[in-house]
């Protein structure tokens, strides 16, 4: 694992969800971070990565044999389009209606969907209004 540039700067470093189907979360996960414009960002016989997400089997080294909970996940979007894009690339790769785009009552101008991804965990894109951020991400370069 080369990776020598990294962005950095959100609430997570990163999560790993550990699933019953690698095959069916890569092709679920990689059509959701590709309306996100984000790219795969590596890959294993047993796992993948996007940004600070890790899809593992579980016989991966990490997963100590152990599948994880049902968790949600939440991803920034840029805007509503890019919310309802999100909700139909991730149903036509196999998702699973959790709730249409729409305005959620958490605050003003949330706007979210969710999706089940093949592990039954609540997925959701979330946009949360006009706001203006002072970066996209922190980038941090290693040292070699």
């Amino acid at each position: 694992m080369e990776t020598q540039t990294l962005h950095r700067g959100r609430l997570i470093d990163h999560i790993q969800l550990v699933v019953r189907d690698l095959e069916a979360s890569r092709t679920f996960y990689s059509a959701l971070f590709e309306v996100l414009e984000l790219p795969l960002s590596g890959e294993g016989d047993d796992f993948f990565w996007l940004d600070e997400l890790f899809v593992s089997t579980a016989d991966s080294k990490a997963a100590a044999g152990r599948l994880t909970g049902r968790h949600h996940l939440a991803f920034q979007a840029r805007d509503r389009a890019m919310v309802e894009a999100w909700h139909r690339a991730g149903l036509q790769a196999g998702g699973v209606d959790n709730g249409a785009p729409g305005e959620r009552p958490y605050h003003p101008g949330y706007y979210a969907a969710f999706l089940l991804d093949p592990d039954g965990n609540n997925v959701e894109a979330v946009y949360h209004g006009e706001a203006r951020n002072s970066a996209d991400s922190v980038e941090v370069t290693f040292e070699a």
